[in-house]
């Protein structure tokens, strides 16, 4: 060879190797998380990697999605934000907001609703660094509840046979800027259950139809209205109470087997769940043969939690939203076997974002036992602070 061909075969190499720097940094760099996960620490990077002719600079460590947040909260007030408990009033909600810090509360049936009549609920949400998210049980038919205050509408069954799509989008509108000029902030509706229950039965005329097709349009209409007034809706109950054995409120409901519910109860999610919006979804005390294990409600079951997250094995789409339990403290499907002190851990270990019970009695307890479950390394930080960045996110604190 002559000393220029010589010459370029050099160079030529010394880039390819500068290339494979790169590209083996880049790799480094990637995610762990399982497929269909997406970790807090996801984030754009703020610097791009330069190649010149004779070296290669990788980029610097990407900031993590949130991560400046999580750095001004110590772990308890993380913790704390994965809890949302029913109050009694304005001085029960101002007093466990002030001492614990918590994510939120729920306004209940027994709930004195001059905390959202007085302006108290507003302006505890909007008063602190991060706000307070104020949530209610406003589905219209028999959970109304706030039809004291003028709040109300016909049942998702009467609304998906009296109605079109649109107009049930211009209901939710409507509800929603009620809810909004009360203060709340989280509606848990629509329920997106399958079922050809009777009317009066536990999911009955709460759902739209028996028809999946029928429940996904509606309850998409729905949400979508909701969403368009500010408040957060919640797809409800995963993965699908409609032809459950029973009520649990009652007591351990059985579901068909999940093959069975992945051709009917599951159907609606696959639509729902692939552009969810600001959508949240609600996790039912569900044991599902063939998913959760013979004695292992949904709502503590990794397996349940997983396939919501990664759309797997239903032929859904992965869903990286905010997942909150169904009520912890009094359905007996849970209440029955364990105390809140244990329910609640078990529910975040298991994938919940947020716990939700009915009484601010308990919230210390049940916060020490979550320290406990991080300190023996039961649940980790790493876990607590995706869930707490997807619940900044849906409260509009994170933008990433």
């Amino acid at each position: 060879m002559g000393s220029s061909t010589r010459g370029s075969v050099v160079r030529g190499v010394v880039s390819m190797i500068a290339v494979a720097v790169v590209a083996v940094m880049s790799a480094g760099c990637a995610s762990s998380e399982p497929a269909g996960v997406t970790s807090s620490a996801t984030s754009a990077y703020s610097a791009t990697s330069v190649v010149s002719s004779s070296s290669a600079v990788a980029s610097p460590t990407p900031v993590a999605c949130g991560a400046a947040e999580l750095d001004r909260m110590t772990l308890r007030q993380k913790l704390a934000q994965l809890i949302v408990v029913g109050v009694t009033g304005t001085a029960d909600a101002q007093a466990i907001v002030d001492s614990e810090q918590i994510g939120g509360i729920f306004v209940g049936s027994w709930t004195d609703k001059s905390i959202l009549t007085s302006g108290a609920a507003a302006r505890m949400s909007r008063g602190g660094r991060i706000p307070l998210m104020i949530t209610v049980d406003q589905e219209g038919g028999r959970v109304s509840r706030l039809s004291e205050l003028g709040i109300d509408s016909p049942s998702a069954r009467e609304l998906a046979q009296t109605r079109t799509p649109e107009q049930v989008r211009e209901l939710a509108a409507s509800t929603g800027r009620q809810l909004s000029e009360l203060g709340v902030t989280v509606d848990f509706a629509p329920v997106a259950d399958v079922s050809d229950e009777a009317d009066g039965e536990v999911i009955g005329d709460r759902s739209f139809s028996n028809d999946p097709a029928v429940v996904a349009e509606y309850a998409q209409a729905y949400a979508e209205g909701l969403a368009s007034a500010g408040i957060t809706p919640v797809f409800k109950h995963f993965p699908g109470h409609g032809h459950g054995s029973g009520d649990s409120h009652l007591g351990v409901v059985v579901t068909p087997p999940l093959s069975t519910l992945e051709t009917s109860d599951l159907v609606p999610y696959r639509t729902l769940l692939q552009n969810p919006g600001p959508a949240a979804v609600m996790m039912g005390h569900l044991i599902v043969p063939g998913l959760t294990g013979p004695e292992t409600p949904s709502s503590i079951s990794p397996r349940a939690y997983g396939m919501l997250r990664t759309g797997k094995p239903y032929g859904g789409t992965a869903y990286n939203g905010v997942v909150f339990t169904d009520d912890l403290s009094g359905m007996a499907a849970i209440s029955a076997r364990y105390p809140i002190e244990q329910a609640a851990p078990m529910a975040i270990r298991a994938g919940a974002d947020i716990a939700l019970w009915l009484t601010t009695d308990r919230v210390p307890a049940v916060l020490d036992a979550l320290e406990q479950q991080v300190a023996s390394q039961r649940l980790s930080e790493q876990r607590v602070d995706r869930s707490v960045v997807r619940v900044l996110r849906s409260k509009g604190v994170l933008t990433c």
